[in-house]
């Protein structure tokens, strides 16, 4: 997760800088030509995408854990693992005291632009 997490952040860093005008091909291959910034919410939506809720009505990071997954009482209790599968999207590793995977919060809070945030300070949103 914190690879994840830096790799995303730096995108959106190099997107302050290059600007929309600079775009890459995401993923590889198919033809599909984004900013650096729209392939950081890409990722960021992948990321989040293990906890929250699929049609299924079920979250990848809990799918495998069936008392987890399906008890009412612990359904919505979320577990911050250590690492995660990369197919399944099934936490795997410690489940206690890492930190990093917390980061997924920031990621799920909307994006707002420099010129945004300043609007929304100057109108004390």
């Amino acid at each position: 997760m914190p690879v994840n997490y830096l790799l995303i952040e730096s995108l959106q860093h190099f997107h302050y800088y290059y600007g929309n005008d600079f775009k890459v091909e995401c993923p590889t291959g198919s033809g599909r030509f984004l900013t650096l910034d729209q392939i950081a919410d890409e990722l960021s939506s992948r990321l989040a995408r293990l906890f929250l809720k699929g049609e299924d009505g079920q979250r990848p990071v809990l799918k495998y854990h069936s008392k987890l997954a399906m008890d009412p009482h612990f359904k919505d209790y979320i577990l911050f693992h250590e690492y995660f599968h990369g197919d399944s999207g099934r936490g795997i590793g410690a489940s206690h005291k890492t930190g990093w995977t917390g980061l997924v919060a920031k990621l799920l809070q909307p994006q707002f632009t420099p010129r945004e945030i300043h609007d929304r300070k100057a109108k004390k949103i």
